[in-house]
């Protein structure tokens, strides 16, 4: 999350072509330009693509028979639910919580959410508009439900840090204990790393314990998550300012039966675990969370990552992809993989039957797109567009139109400095003005998501106005990828 900014420098931008189909948590698109030439069509039912949300700082839990995810929204807390993964991008958001109280109604970060007995806890930091005044919070829910409702139950403070800046809020479920892990003033970094004991869910019970954890560079350690496996406890967290490029993650662990109070227990893991994946166009992993497959086999990462190795805070998404584990017992979070690769879903998803559309015609699915007017397409966009093409035009009045059979379509695309503004419509209906300008380069940006339709075939049109903003010095309408959803 953006505090302590430094400053940004200007450099290429890329975004990453999809990869093959499968679970490997290698890096699977080297031969990215091979596979586009390929005429493959993916089982849709057992197969999704990232992006998941367009937010930061994802937390995602599986309860009752659905994925729950939260991502930071500033304003408030929102989750989105489905029974797939799949589903995610289109679900609907529901307010879980927003606040009246001056002093933490701003800048409400990165909530996550834990069931102790029959409540769900809602950890999150917020504050009242100066970064420097964040703190931490927690929520308790009225049921078994992790959409809420819920009220608020307590500020979170050590002994020894009150009133002091505080982010990024964990829990640590250690030998039957209850401990906070936060990012916070330490000796160490202004953003460090913090362990405090807690009586129950919302009570903290003792001071916070600080850490020197290592980090490739000097300045944040922030986000930590929590693994249990192999007589072990797993504690990653996210290294380097959130908006560079380099922000990545790293890990320390710490045996069972060991105190984690205690700082010399902790083992430093030498080197980032996840990291920068520049052959894809994947920048800036990190502040992530695990989570298990519905039948409990398969271990995941969610996390965000940008698709631009430009310095910002901007065009952070949420994407998940399989861990494995080392035989040392480690975990092996493996390499970043392309946005929009097409991945297994974790197993024990029932599956949605979604499916893309290329811009050059080939589907996994049901559909297909036909342009008229005077388009440009080509493969020079390589990593920064899906299957490493696409289509562009400013020709007041082209347009493409995506045929499909589904209930909801998403159009995925490039943001440039040089775009201009789009009407879009679904089944001839009024049309919505998109713009598809940005001041950085970005591909596989979501630039529309439809409303829900009725089951069948629809069109959906995207029209180059031949407009654009003020800031824009062009009017360029980019057209990549289409989802479209079944159910």
């Amino acid at each position: 999350m953006p505090q302590h900014q430094t400053p940004a420098t200007r450099s290429a931008t890329q975004t990453p072509a999809e990869a093959p189909a499968g679970n490997a948590t290698e890096n699977a698109t080297e031969n990215a330009a091979e596979n586009a030439a390929e005429d493959a069509t993916p089982a849709a039912s057992g197969t999704f693509r990232n992006p998941l949300n367009p937010g930061p700082d994802p937390f995602l839990a599986y309860a009752n028979g659905e994925y729950h995810l939260a991502t930071t929204q500033g304003d408030g807390i929102r989750m989105w639910s489905a029974a797939s993964l799949a589903d995610l991008l289109a679900a609907d958001p529901v307010t879980v919580w927003t606040d009246t109280d001056p002093s933490r109604d701003q800048h409400i970060w990165a909530p996550e959410f834990y069931q102790f007995g029959d409540r769900w806890y809602m950890y999150y930091t917020a504050d009242d508009g100066v970064d420097e005044h964040h703190r931490l919070f927690v929520l308790e829910s009225e049921g078994d439900d992790p959409r809420g409702p819920y009220h608020f139950k307590a500020k979170l403070e050590p002994p020894n840090h009150v009133d002091k800046f505080a982010i990024d809020p964990g829990i640590l479920q250690h030998d039957g204990k209850l401990y906070l892990a936060y990012s916070g003033l330490n000796e160490y970094q202004h953003n460090g790393l913090n362990i405090a004991p807690m009586s129950n869910p919302y009570t903290v019970s003792g001071d916070a314990v600080p850490f020197d954890a290592a980090g490739g560079c000097p300045e944040v350690r922030e986000g930590p998550a929590f693994l249990y496996r192999n007589g072990k406890t797993w504690m990653t967290y996210s290294a380097c300012d959130t908006g560079k490029p380099d922000y990545q993650v790293w890990m320390m662990s710490l045996p069972e039966g060991a105190d984690p109070l205690v700082r010399e227990n902790w083992t430093q893991h030498d080197g980032a675990l996840f990291s920068r994946n520049d052959e894809v166009g994947v920048y800036g992993p990190g502040h992530h969370t695990f989570f298990t497959s519905p039948d409990g086999t398969e271990d995941w990462i969610i996390y965000h990552a940008k698709n631009t190795s430009e310095n910002t805070y901007t065009h952070r998404t949420t994407r998940a992809q399989p861990i494995s584990w080392n035989e040392d017992g480690s975990p092996d979070l493996g390499r970043p993989l392309a946005l929009g690769a097409t991945l297994d879903l974790p197993s024990g998803d029932p599956g949605s039957g979604n499916y893309w559309i290329n811009d050059d015609g080939r589907s996994s699915g049901e559909g297909t797109v036909t342009f008229e007017g005077d388009w440009n397409s080509g493969s020079g966009c390589a990593t920064q567009c899906f299957w490493s093409d696409d289509h562009w035009s400013d020709e007041a009045g082209a347009t493409a139109t995506f045929t499909f059979t589904g209930t909801r379509i998403a159009l995925l695309s490039v943001e440039d400095t040089g775009n201009g503004i789009a009407a879009i419509s679904v089944d001839g209906g009024p049309e919505e003005r998109v713009d598809f300008h940005g001041p950085i380069r970005t591909g596989e940006t979501v630039h529309y998501l439809s409303p829900r339709l009725p089951a069948g075939e629809h069109t959906l049109t995207v029209r180059v106005t031949g407009e654009r903003n003020g800031d824009s010095d062009g009017a360029f309408v980019s057209v990549d990828r289409a989802e479209v959803y079944t159910d």
